[in-house]
């Protein structure tokens, strides 16, 4: 399976299909080959992007549940101290029966084992071109300055996630990304963009205004009252702002 972003589609196979075509050509066969391209891509839902924790009463799988209840068609399993493959693998399971894309933060031989849709990591993992030779599929990468956005598109990633936007529980010792550098990225780089950190609802219609595609929850979900009405309250103030 092949994984993209909205900016691009398999294109040396395309090109070649449109070269066929001039050519003269492009048979059966050849329109064959490139709807067989097509139904291999999958993109990269904007919108929520659901982060799982068991620092809010829940636990992975069960978080994971609820943002897909709700309707979030990205998860990521974020086990930062002790991951564990079963769980993984059970995610996996639940993301694919929903047809979501299930990401696995940080930990590549968890992301391999697991058949994971994609690998998100920070600035002080593994480094991405050595993680790109390892696993196949998405790879995400965290952004705090234009550096790093930019070094990380030049060396492939699929995405990125800038922030912390706000002050938040879950990275204590993060410094805010300010609105003016959040746009300063957004500006240099074609990659789709998640903003990260602290975001609330009330925060949603700003982030995306600042030209995110997507924006990535934990506590705003996983510690409300009501965690998947909390989600769909997201969904549904991001598609109207």
């Amino acid at each position: 399976m092949t994984y993209i972003s909205q900016w691009y589609i398999s294109t040396m196979r395309i090109f070649d299909f449109m070269d066929r075509l001039k050519a003269g050509k492009g048979g059966r066969e050849h329109i064959r080959d490139l709807k067989d391209v097509m139904h291999s891509v999958k993109v990269l839902p904007k919108g929520i992007y659901g982060i799982t924790s068991e620092g809010f009463g829940q636990t992975h799988l069960e978080s994971a549940k609820i943002f897909l209840d709700a309707g979030i068609r990205i998860i990521q399993y974020r086990e930062k101290v002790s991951p564990d493959l079963e769980e993984a693998i059970a995610i996996k399971k639940l993301c694919s029966s929903y047809g979501a894309l299930f990401i696995v933060n940080d930990h590549v031989d968890i992301a391999i084992s697991s058949k994971a849709d994609g690998l998100h990591i920070g600035q002080e993992d593994i480094q991405l071109t050595e993680a790109k030779k390892k696993f196949k599929g998405i790879i995400g990468v965290s952004a705090t300055n234009i550096e790093e956005a930019l070094k990380a598109q030049k060396d492939g990633a699929d995405y990125l996630g800038v922030g912390t936007m706000f002050a938040t529980d879950t990275k204590t010792d993060a410094k805010p990304v300010s609105f003016g550098e959040f746009e300063r990225i957004r500006g240099a780089v074609s990659l789709p963009i998640y903003a990260i950190g602290g975001i609330k609802y009330e925060h949603v219609h700003m982030i995306k205004k600042l030209g995110a595609d997507g924006i990535a929850v934990i506590s705003s979900v996983l510690a409300a009252p009501d965690p998947k009405l909390a989600a769909v309250a997201l969904i549904d103030k991001w598609s109207k702002s």
